[in-house]
């Protein structure tokens, strides 16, 4: 399995004041600190769910949002098998220098080109340099070429496929 190594220092992000944080409409915890992400990944022994977005901009990422992540399926889903993590990149509001910098460094490890963008992955952090290793998964994107109304359920037998590949380390 290929593995991404990402020069992260958890001093920096522990600085970032939000850490979780609940969409409209949802019953979901977003962290958007790679580090406490990691913490509960750990904690739980779940992979992490990585969702690139342009929050404020970005017209398929809401899509994605209120056809499936707002949907009870993936709710149900996502707080069984998953640590979520928003990794944003707005563009009419500015993020703190080290969320912005974090985000950055994760879309050029998984090679992220277009929003939305989800991978699945792990991460291992070196105690000594407090650097994480990510292993990722796999990716999905919007639920293309799926049932009007039940995009959902494309988009979890797509996520399950990446599911059945992953080992978090305990």
């Amino acid at each position: 399995m290929k593995q991404f190594f990402l020069v992260l220092s958890l001093s920096i992000f522990c600085l970032s004041p939000s850490f979780a944080q609940q969409h409209s409409g949802s019953q979901l915890e977003w962290y958007t600190d790679l580090a406490k992400a990691y913490q509960k990944s750990k904690a739980t022994n779940k992979p992490i769910f990585g969702f690139f977005t342009g929050s404020d901009w970005c017209g398929w990422c809401h899509k994605l949002q209120a056809d499936v992540f707002n949907k009870p399926a993936f709710v149900k889903w996502a707080k069984d098998k998953v640590i979520l993590l928003e990794l944003d990149f707005p563009r009419r509001k500015q993020l703190p220098a080290e969320l912005a910098q974090q985000n950055n460094s994760l879309q050029q490890a998984f090679q992220v080109q277009g929003f939305p963008t989800i991978w699945i992955f792990t991460a291992a952090q070196d105690q000594a340099t407090q650097k994480f290793s990510l292993t990722p998964f796999g990716s999905l994107g919007y639920p293309a070429g799926s049932e009007v109304g039940k995009e959902e359920v494309k988009f979890l037998n797509d996520a399950n496929a990446i599911l059945s590949k992953v080992t978090v380390a305990k």
